[in-house]
């Protein structure tokens, strides 16, 4: 059954196993995984407008969506090389979709702008953000082990990191 956009964003957040296979297999669930990458990057940037202002929102919008894809390669070309399980399949759209809506709960960075408060609920968002990634990689490459998708993201955390690291540096 084909759910909302708002329901999925919710289920998305709740960590629900179930949507994370739901979108896996749902081809049509690519712009949802976009817009909610989307919605996630402006959320944040006006979380930080006093010190990001509006250009910031902009750049941080489109830096989430190369970070999102960048991050998405990385991750299946790690789980399906590096690190498979011997039922592991998967292809990259697959994993933006999943990865996509592991966003989810990024949209309560735009608490971010309440002053004294903000930081916290933007921390809080990052690191359930970090766990609904860990339950969207093991769900798309098929992993019986929470660990090894934890593996998964830690590695390509890593080197995208890197990859944004050398891109800022040639920018400026």
């Amino acid at each position: 059954m084909m759910s909302s956009f708002k329901d999925r964003i919710i289920r998305a957040a709740k960590l629900d196993v179930n949507l994370y296979e739901e979108v896996e297999a749902d081809k049509t669930a690519m712009c949802q995984a976009m817009g909610i990458v989307v919605l996630s990057s402006v959320a944040a940037g006006i979380g930080t407008i006093t010190r990001g202002g509006f250009v910031g929102i902009i750049t941080g919008t489109l830096g989430a969506i190369v970070g999102w894809y960048i991050w998405a390669f990385l991750t299946y070309w790690i789980g399906t090389r590096l690190l498979p399980e011997p039922q592991t399949e998967a292809d990259l759209g697959q994993l933006l979709r999943t990865i996509g809506f592991s966003s989810s709960p990024g949209l309560l960075r735009i608490f971010g702008i309440i002053p004294k408060l903000g930081w916290a609920i933007s921390f809080a968002a990052s690191i359930w953000m970090l766990i609904a990634m860990i339950i969207a990689v093991r769900q798309a490459l098929d992993y019986n082990s929470t660990g090894r998708a934890v593996g998964v993201c830690a590695i390509g955390w890593v080197i995208q990191s890197l990859i944004l690291f050398g891109i800022t540096i040639l920018v400026r």
